[in-house]
């Protein structure tokens, strides 16, 4: 996946883009990392029952001058791209991920596009 001005996770139907009024000191203030290349990224357990054993996880990257970004649902180990939405077993990580993503536009990070 590269880094895009509008994306969305893999089943979802909603597609979101990075707000116009997003500053740097929200993304840190949210617990976005930076890494090695300058870049701003969130990992999130889909696990609402406890965020240190996580079968799924949300992770969206931001670029480094706030213009584009990704976002997907991988597995634990941030390998594999996962669709939650098609199985009503994932129903629980399918409500945390609207309870992060809710979080997100609130904040001014992604707008519904």
């Amino acid at each position: 996946m590269a880094l895009a001005a509008t994306g969305s996770a893999l089943g979802d139907p909603r597609t979101y883009q990075i707000s116009a009024q997003l500053k740097r000191y929200t993304l840190i203030d949210l617990g976005f990392v930076q890494t090695k290349n300058g870049n701003f990224q969130l990992e999130r357990s889909l696990d609402p029952n406890s965020p240190f054993t996580a079968a799924n996880k949300l992770k969206v990257t931001v670029k480094k001058d706030l213009s584009a970004f990704q976002m997907g649902v991988t597995t634990a180990n941030g390998l594999k791209a996962v669709n939650i939405f098609q199985d009503a077993k994932t129903a629980d990580n399918v409500e945390q991920y609207q309870y992060i993503i809710d979080n997100l536009i609130e904040r001014n990070v992604i707008d519904p596009a």
